[in-house]
């Protein structure tokens, strides 16, 4: 098949709707499928072998106007090239944010042209109007949402303080378009049954219309390593927000850190400002705290693999990737009963200890726990691996992604023989 994967940011590490389209791909064109990724910045970073299998990307620009080390700039009247630019302009100057609408609005157009040169489109949580257009056009579309971003603004508003809780739901705004346009497209996959019963609440999409493919894991990147290091904790999170509960996992080590000597590696980009940078400050745990960012896939395993305990610590995940791949690191984990969680790493302590969100006494217990019991850490070590090796592979998530393609097509009517 000839496929069109779009993806208004592809965030190329620590960022799950970046890695779904950097794994995907690679995985489809593998298979014997043409694959061209239609993205916005930041763009994907191909491995060689998708390089190789024919993976190709079209750059589709925006303006950059969240992105450092400008955000909320605004262009000079030279930037201008069209309407879709003074929309996304517009967007930012009413505090929302309009990349999911003009991404979809210019990759409608790059398209509009392009319809013997895919069997199928399909598009990675961007929801914009423009798909309706790319519909209209004759594309075959499917759609992927990892998880209803309503969450997102239910947990940012609450979290904001007077005024800014208006600016944190207008900056959500985008979130009516992204319903009213799930609603049109026939076919929508998602990560996690959990996933799956929140977007149909939160998006009003009928029974039948979401088909679940679970996200998968590099298990030769994402491997154990010989030796760890003795109190290591690494969080991987990608955004810093009230979602990602790293504020409860920041007061749990200042807990354990008077009681022991532990080290925290948060993978994540903290505003220098923001409440988690501040928090720490607060806490004392300077000492204790190290921020890393922009780590490949290969250094980002190294480091799982380093510690002694890995935490999600989240107040809410459609899936949770750094929970799949603490777990193929072979690196004991402790995560929070949230969302899919534990869809993802099962329960009765098989692959990790669980606790309740927003709870830093029962992480501090449970992160204790596991630093002082090591047969207890090879037991959920050893099984996280072993779930991961089982469950998880971007093989078998690109194989049954191509099937369900087979699928939409046939409803449609539509050939797929000769297209691979």
């Amino acid at each position: 098949m000839r496929i069109a994967l779009l993806s208004y940011r592809s965030k190329p590490h620590c960022g799950g709707q970046g890695v779904y389209v950097r794994h995907l791909s690679r995985e489809l064109a593998l298979l014997g499928h043409s694959v061209e990724i239609f993205s916005g910045g930041p763009y994907p970073e191909l491995d060689q072998s998708a390089v190789d299998a024919g993976v190709t990307v079209t750059k589709v620009p925006s303006l950059e106007l969240y992105d450092e080390p400008d955000p909320f700039r605004t262009p000079r009247l030279s930037e201008y090239r069209d309407w879709i630019d003074a929309i996304e302009v517009g967007s930012m100057w009413t505090a929302s944010f309009g990349e999911p609408l003009t991404f979809s609005l210019r990759v409608a157009r790059l398209l509009a042209d392009r319809r013997d040169d895919f069997d199928i489109v399909h598009d990675n949580q961007c929801l914009g109007y423009g798909l309706l257009q790319i519909q209209k056009a004759g594309f075959p579309l499917i759609a992927t949402i990892h998880h209803p971003i309503t969450r997102d603004r239910t947990l940012a508003v609450k979290a904001a303080k007077g005024w800014r809780k208006i600016s944190a739901w207008r900056w959500h705004s985008f979130l009516r378009m992204q319903g009213r346009v799930s609603r049109r497209i026939p076919e929508l996959l998602t990560v996690s049954r959990s996933s799956e019963v929140d977007i149909r609440k939160a998006f009003d999409i009928p029974a039948g219309r979401i088909t679940t493919i679970p996200l998968g894991v590099d298990t030769e990147v994402f491997a154990p390593a010989v030796e760890r290091v003795p109190g290591r904790i690494v969080c991987v999170a990608s955004a810093d927000a009230p979602l990602k509960g790293v504020s409860y996992l920041l007061e749990a080590v200042a807990k354990l850190s008077a009681e022991r000597d532990v080290e925290l590696v948060l993978v994540s980009k903290l505003d220098p400002n923001g409440p988690s940078a501040k928090m720490i400050d607060d806490l004392a745990i300077a000492d204790r705290v190290s921020v890393r960012s922009g780590l490949t896939d290969e250094e980002l395993g190294q480091l799982l693999a380093s510690a002694e305990v890995a935490c999600v610590p989240s107040l809410y995940e459609g899936f949770s990737l750094p929970a799949v791949e603490a777990m193929s690191c072979g690196t004991p984990l402790v995560a929070t009963r949230a969302g899919a969680i534990p869809e993802v790493v099962g329960e009765n302590e098989e692959a990790a200890l669980l606790v309740p969100p927003r709870d830093s006494g029962r992480l501090a217990q449970a992160i204790g726990r596991l630093l002082d019991d090591p047969q207890l850490r090879i037991r959920i070590g050893d099984g996280g691996r072993r779930r991961a090796v089982e469950n998880y592979s971007w093989a078998a998530v690109a194989a049954k992604t191509a099937a369900h393609y087979e699928t939409v097509l046939a409803k449609a009517g539509l050939p797929t023989e000769g297209n691979s």
